[in-house]
């Protein structure tokens, strides 16, 4: 498993547009090295924003995210998305220093929360097509370092990806607070494994255990504590789970949350469609068309929880986005079918016969459809 996570890894990153850039930073005073990964489809003629991955310990970590990235945007699981990778060598400790009496950046550390936040993340979105949608993304110090964003009231990222995380002492005590608080969606996923150093493996649980308990719709959470990987290797098996989570919302309604949310929803499914879609637009700027899949899902709870008259709703949708095919004629049929006005029905899927054939709505059943209607009732 570990080697085609690796191989997945570097397969996708051969196809996205990879540079190396040299970045002059006058607050830390040095030269940094960066990676950068654009989408396949990245074109700098074209409106499209995309989302933006942080890579701390760039010189390891960005081929990992780069290469998942890639390799989930080929299969439409998340939106494409910018990846810039910070090298840090033997810059890490620098970087990443803290007082030791209030646990917050200090000195060169400050200097380096500066630089990404003040230098960086401007010279990124001024050359590159960047949105608002940020991602952060550490490992051991620097994973506690990303944690620093989300104390300020007004965080420059969305989503935090925190594997096998060095807290700082007070960190433990600040994070679940600003968790709690947060008015933004924000989302954060928090990772271990069982041969982590004893110190990390207990903070980062205790960590776990604060957020879990934490009751804010705001905030998005997982946690995966894994078995078997080493402290370095675990970065390879978190970060496919933590683009998933993040970005579960982009994803197609899958079998999980048919059963487990849209059964048993009390309101309007249709409304929940609408709403998954929204979502994805205020979150990412992408007006996303609804797919085939996920009005299938929606049909599929009308037909098994029997509230058919939530057909009539899905119909328009239909309509709207796919105005060419059956899918809308079918669904208001369904919805006079079940109503008891069958002549109406009879009539519908009539005219679904002319349109064109989609998501298994064909010819034959459209005229399978009128033509029981007419049997029954003799119109």
């Amino acid at each position: 498993m570990f080697s085609l996570i690796l191989v997945l890894c570097f397969v996708g990153s051969f196809n996205a547009q990879v540079k190396y850039e040299t970045f002059e930073s006058q607050r830390l005073g040095q030269t940094r090295e960066l990676k950068i990964q654009l989408p396949r489809s990245y074109s700098a003629s074209d409106s499209k924003k995309y989302p933006l991955f942080v890579v701390l310990d760039g010189d390891y970590m960005f081929e990992a995210v780069a290469g998942n990235v890639d390799y989930y945007t080929y299969w439409e699981d998340m939106p494409e998305a910018i990846v810039v990778g910070i090298n840090q060598y033997d810059k890490r400790y620098d970087d990443c220093l803290y007082s030791e009496q209030n646990s917050l950046p200090f000195e060169t550390g400050s200097l380096f929360f500066e630089f990404i936040g003040a230098e960086l993340l401007p010279y990124i979105e001024k050359k590159y097509k960047a949105s608002n949608f940020r991602v952060a993304v550490g490992h051991g110090e620097t994973a506690n370092f990303i944690n620093y964003y989300l104390l300020k009231s007004d965080p420059i990222f969305k989503g935090y990806i925190s594997i096998s995380p060095e807290l700082a002492p007070k960190m433990i005590d600040y994070l679940p607070v600003s968790l709690g608080k947060t008015q933004t969606k924000t989302f954060y996923y928090l990772a271990n494994t069982n041969n982590d150093a004893p110190t990390v493996k207990q903070m980062s649980d205790a960590l776990n255990v604060d957020i879990s308990a934490l009751n804010n719709k705001n905030l998005f959470y997982t946690f995966n504590n894994f078995e078997k990987p080493s402290h370095y290797s675990v970065p390879t098996h978190a970060i496919p789970n933590a683009i998933e989570s993040i970005f579960k919302v982009f994803q197609p309604i899958s079998k999980e949350e048919y059963n487990n949310v849209i059964l048993k929803l009390d309101g309007s499914p249709v409304d929940y469609l609408e709403e998954k879609y929204k979502t994805i637009y205020e979150l990412f700027g992408i007006k996303k068309p609804i797919l085939v899949n996920d009005f299938k899902a929606i049909a599929a709870s009308i037909e098994k929880t029997e509230r058919y008259e939530y057909y009539e709703a899905l119909s328009k949708i239909a309509r709207d986005e796919y105005p060419k095919t059956m899918l809308s004629n079918y669904y208001q049929a369904r919805a006079y079918e079940e109503a008891g006005d069958t002549k109406k029905a009879m009539r519908a899927y009539q005219s679904a016969f002319s349109q064109e054939e989609i998501a298994g709505l064909t010819k034959d059943l459209m005229l399978q459809k009128s033509d029981a209607i007419k049997a029954d009732f003799g119109y």
